[in-house]
């Protein structure tokens, strides 16, 4: 299938790539500094979410506004954005707070495998940005929390072209993966500040890269594994059962709608856009 037309509903030529590339590169130094410098006693992340929250933002709004006067995004697929950030952040509040359930995932990886990975990117901050104005979840974990659902979405687009039961078994690979992943990452925004010192398990302020990295898997081991592993679970028994027809639902809206050129893999060059 590797020459079958596609259109993706937000193109993700080379400015896009390199625009979330950067994007990208600042969220991993926004969750990942403290393993690489010493963090001031008592200092956590308040302060400096909001300025992530300040980049982040305007970084998705250049994205959406270059590829909308580039001519790679229409109303269509805007309204679809619009639709499938309302459902994700309208599931979000049944599982959330149970367990450890998640029932939005599932939906952003579909989409984003569907639609590519600039509306995945695009989708994981909305989705997740709408959630919080719903349930009051507005907070200094929010812009992480925005960023590492991006990911997830932007991750599922780029996934090789596959159909049918390897294309389900290789989503639910993904979502193991993602959602464990997801879990690692918020933790690792407030866990240098949570913990005092002394234990085996807290941050160790000038201590080497992996060192800190060891303790802080002992950490989520201790702390989260039950709840990342009940996310993992859950979304991957939605991508099981629901995944087929969602993906088939999404597949015929996307011909439907004609989300810009239809492109064939040989046309990749100018845009990133695969079969799905």
């Amino acid at each position: 299938m590797t020459g079958r037309a596609s259109a993706s509903a937000i193109g993700f030529d080379r400015r896009s790539a390199i625009t979330l590339a950067l994007a990208s590169f600042a969220g991993t130094i926004a969750f990942g500094w403290p393993l690489l410098r010493v963090p001031a006693e008592g200092i956590g992340h308040g302060a400096d979410a909001p300025l992530i929250f300040v980049i982040l933002l305007p970084v998705l709004v250049v994205v959406v506004l270059a590829e909308i006067a580039a001519g790679g995004i229409d109303s269509k697929a805007l309204a679809m954005l619009g639709v499938l950030s309302a459902i994700g952040a309208a599931l979000r509040p049944l599982g959330a707070g149970t367990a450890g359930i998640e029932t939005t995932f599932f939906l952003l990886i579909l989409a984003g495998r569907v639609f590519g990975p600039g509306f995945g990117f695009v989708l994981g901050s909305t989705t997740l940005f709408a959630s919080a104005l719903i349930t009051g979840g507005v907070g200094p974990w929010l812009p992480f929390q925005m960023l590492a659902a991006s990911w997830v979405g932007l991750g599922a687009g780029l996934l090789p072209p596959m159909r049918g039961r390897s294309e389900i078994l290789m989503l639910v690979v993904y979502t193991a993966i993602a959602a464990m992943a997801f879990g690692l990452l918020m933790n690792l925004w407030f866990w240098p500040f949570v913990l005092g010192e002394g234990t085996a398990i807290s941050y160790l302020p000038g201590a080497s890269i992996g060192e800190n990295v060891q303790r802080l898997l002992l950490y989520s081991l201790a702390t989260s594994m039950g709840w990342d592993v009940m996310r993992a679970a859950t979304n991957i028994v939605l991508v099981v059962l629901v995944g087929p027809a969602v993906l088939a639902v999404l597949r015929r809206t996307a011909r439907r709608a004609a989300f810009g050129p239809a492109m064939t893999s040989a046309g990749m060059g100018s845009a990133l856009i695969r079969p799905r």
